[in-house]
């Protein structure tokens, strides 16, 4: 059995079925709905469509041939309508994933692929219904052999991908590659003297010109920092009075959580940022029974991997995320490549877990979703 986020064209799959979001009447719908009509061949399809399915519910699957794509079958999943998500719009999410998959299984089909159903045009969260698919999709593969993929981005957040990618690599080349050569090699010597100096390379005597730079523009910049400070004084204004009024009580209220635990430090930064715990445990794609456990213990220790996925579900900054994360014992170790991508997307303000996801299977390492 194989399960495997990937970034595609679904139409494009080399599966023998892929998943189409379908409307509960024979018409075709935007997004992937109309994708597959049209690489199908959509005249065709939709005339199969009329003449031997008809209507069909919410949360229920049909069959039928591929056409002109690659597969050999079209699963077709009517997907629900997310209204506000008290409409039993989760039930039926669920019923289109274990539905489709028995149908597969009915139809000896080994290979399937998913887009992320009901997440596009039909209004379902992204992150619950990944975690949605996840569930169903897991629960199914602990009792049947098949190669399952869930294509989770279109043309734009391929676009994210792309432009993240290229960043991303100087931004572990930057910590990680120089952190494993010291802890192989040691540092590197430090040139002392004149021929220390004469043996500089170019890049080393470039440094060497910006620091230059720097001290000669050292003293005007200097005079511009003074000047408003002077000018207030002017004023009879005081510069730590402006401090103490906007930062003293923000200052004094950290000061109270210096002792807190993982559990009571998290609390504390989603109320500070005036954000829902449902908001947070579903961007983190952290199970909702999980996160109960830590918010209703303070001395429950979270593994690594789910405190990482919290930092994002909280939109921590870097400094945030390593304070929490040392009250549960851990680190962002420059050594690791899954704390450094972490890192990336903190330290950049990338809140998406699944795109993060999509990184660290691309660089080889342990999804964290699949």
């Amino acid at each position: 059995m194989a399960f495997k986020i990937v970034r595609n064209d679904i139409t494009k799959m080399n599966t023998e079925a892929v998943v189409n979001t379908a409307n509960a009447e024979p018409t075709v719908g935007a997004g992937c709905d109309s994708a597959i009509y049209m690489a199908a061949g959509c005249d065709e399809l939709l005339a199969y469509r009329k003449e031997k399915i008809g209507s069909v519910a919410e949360g229920e699957v049909f069959i039928t041939p591929g056409f002109n794509l690659q597969a050999k079958y079209i699963i077709h999943a009517v997907s629900p309508l997310y209204v506000e998500g008290d409409n039993g719009e989760e039930e039926k999410l669920r019923s289109c994933y274990r539905k489709s998959l028995l149908l597969a299984k009915e139809n000896d089909i080994r290979s399937i692929a998913f887009p992320l159903i009901a997440t596009g045009s039909f209004g379902y969260p992204k992150e619950e219904g990944m975690r949605i698919a996840v569930d169903e999709i897991n629960a199914f593969l602990l009792g049947n052999d098949m190669e399952v993929f869930l294509v989770v981005f279109g043309d734009k957040e391929k676009a994210l991908g792309e432009r993240i990618y290229p960043d991303l690599e100087e931004y572990i080349d930057q910590n990680y590659v120089e952190e494993k050569q010291i802890a192989e090699y040691g540092p590197a010597p430090k040139p002392s003297g004149l021929g220390g100096l004469l043996g500089r390379n170019r890049k080393e005597s470039e440094q060497i010109q910006e620091f230059a730079v720097f001290d000669s523009c050292a003293v005007p910049a200097m005079a511009a920092m003074r000047a408003p400070i002077e000018a207030d004084l002017d004023t009879g204004e005081s510069f730590d009075d402006d401090f103490a009024d906007i930062h003293e009580s923000k200052l004094e209220e950290r000061m109270k959580h210096l002792s807190d635990t993982f559990s009571q430090y998290l609390m504390y930064l989603i109320q500070d940022k005036k954000m829902e715990n449902a908001e947070v445990y579903k961007r983190a794609i952290v199970d909702k029974k999980i996160f109960s456990k830590i918010k209703n213990n303070a001395d429950y220790h979270p593994n690594k991997l789910t405190a990482l996925c919290l930092c994002i579900g909280a939109k921590l900054n870097l400094d945030e995320s390593k304070d929490l994360l040392a009250r549960a014992g851990y680190a962002l170790s420059p050594c690791d490549k899954t704390d450094i991508i972490f890192s990336y997307f903190i330290e950049n303000g990338i809140y998406d877990m699944i795109e993060l996801d999509i990184q660290l299977e691309e660089h080889g390492l342990p999804c964290i979703i699949s």
